[in-house]
């Protein structure tokens, strides 16, 4: 068992990394500041070919695995970048994980190179007002009309709406009152984000407000059939084949955004003196920081088994649930104590503590709560009964 990273997954570490240094602290505040989604670092990280890590070879993508994406998007989250940085590409990187894996050929033709290069940005839109986290009670309605579909409902929570061409969507092709089981019945697209027929209302909300979240109202949207991934009714068991990827993803994010907090706490710890010594000398200040080190790098080995897992095509869902519930707690944990070891300071914008702590929130809560995860390995892992 090697616990070291390949030459081939330094070499990815070292190349995001040197992208992400042209995109510096003053750049990620003032977008923080005045928003804007931040389409040169897109642009850049297209540009060089890693928006395509995970998609294959053939469709012009690198072929690389989650593990791989994982590392990519960890070290955007720990240049400083955080959610910010790593929010403006993740769906592109995960999300079309379910058509490389159920798309027909001509299909990976079509999609998948707009991504790759970035000539097309993709959101997700799966979750609804009156859902939440219960995904199979979808009402959002695709009826089938001859060679198309006409979708009728509404969506929420969804990021980069505001600037996608692309849409990956799961709404009901089979009314929940008609399917034995409520998994079956709904169907998942991917096709042009027509904003003709969808109004697009953006969030106003906490933090990493370069990257929009939004309310989506589709009326009488249509797509064309051609453009249904897979079979009609089996969406629910496609997503899985992204979501899992995304758990694995938001962890890695949530780790580097907590290993940058970590390291600024630590360097005003050792320079800030007061009663004529450094703060950093007092147990005080040192031990927490120790801690947030150790459940951290706990935090990653998990994210980096559920990467392998996935890409062994093992079932992962176990150890990608533990891996983001494990880097959120760690993530927000290590902010918190940043803002704290940096007193007062850690209040004011230009110290950049507070934005991570902002940020650190939403791979806590999204995509999935850390309640509802304990209550899936409670029941999945443990073998207990079903609580929800």
């Amino acid at each position: 068992m090697d616990f070291a990273l390949t030459a081939n997954q330094e070499s990815i570490r070292d190349a995001i990394g040197r992208i992400c240094t042209r995109f510096d602290d003053a750049y990620w505040l003032k977008k923080d500041k005045e928003g804007g989604y931040p389409a040169d670092f897109h642009r850049a990280l297209a540009d060089a070919g890693w928006l395509g890590i995970c998609i294959p070879e053939e469709y012009g993508g690198s072929g690389l695995g989650i593990t791989d994406a994982a590392i990519m998007m960890r070290t955007i989250a720990e240049s400083g970048a955080g959610m910010s940085g790593a929010s403006a590409v993740h769906m592109n990187v995960f999300g079309l994980n379910p058509v490389v894996v159920f798309g027909t050929d001509e299909q990976r033709r079509r999609m998948l190179p707009g991504i790759v290069d970035g000539r097309d940005k993709s959101c997700f839109a799966v979750t609804e007002p009156n859902t939440g986290l219960n995904t199979t009670q979808l009402k959002t309605r695709a009826v089938r009309t001859g060679d198309k579909y006409v979708v009728n409902g509404q969506k929420v929570w969804i990021s980069t709406a505001q600037v996608a061409s692309k849409i990956l969507l799961l709404a009901r092709t089979t009314a929940l009152e008609e399917v034995k089981n409520p998994t079956h019945g709904l169907s998942l697209f991917y096709t042009d984000f027509d904003k003709q027929r969808v109004a697009v209302h953006e969030i106003e909300k906490m933090g990493r407000k370069a990257v929009d979240s939004n309310e989506l109202f589709f009326e009488n949207f249509v797509i064309p059939a051609e453009d249904r991934i897979g079979e009609e009714g089996r969406g629910f068991e496609y997503i899985l084949h992204g979501m899992n990827p995304e758990r694995i993803l938001i962890a890695a994010e949530a780790v580097g955004l907590g290993k940058v907090a970590l390291k600024r706490a630590t360097d005003y710890a050792k320079s800030r003196i007061v009663f004529n010594r450094p703060i950093g000398k007092n147990q005080a200040i040192q031990h927490p920081l120790a801690k947030n080190w150790m459940e951290l790098e706990a935090a990653w080995l998990m994210v980096m088994s559920a990467g392998w897992q996935y890409d062994q095509g093992l079932p992962c869902g176990p150890a990608a649930n533990a891996a983001k519930y494990l880097a959120g707690e760690a993530g927000f944990q290590a902010c918190e104590q940043a803002v704290m070891t940096h007193g007062g300071f850690g209040y004011a914008k230009e110290y950049h503590v507070e934005r991570y702590l902002r940020e650190s929130l939403i791979p806590r809560i999204a995509p999935i709560s850390p309640q509802l995860i304990l209550s899936f390995i409670a029941e999945k892992v443990l073998g207990m009964p079903k609580s929800y």
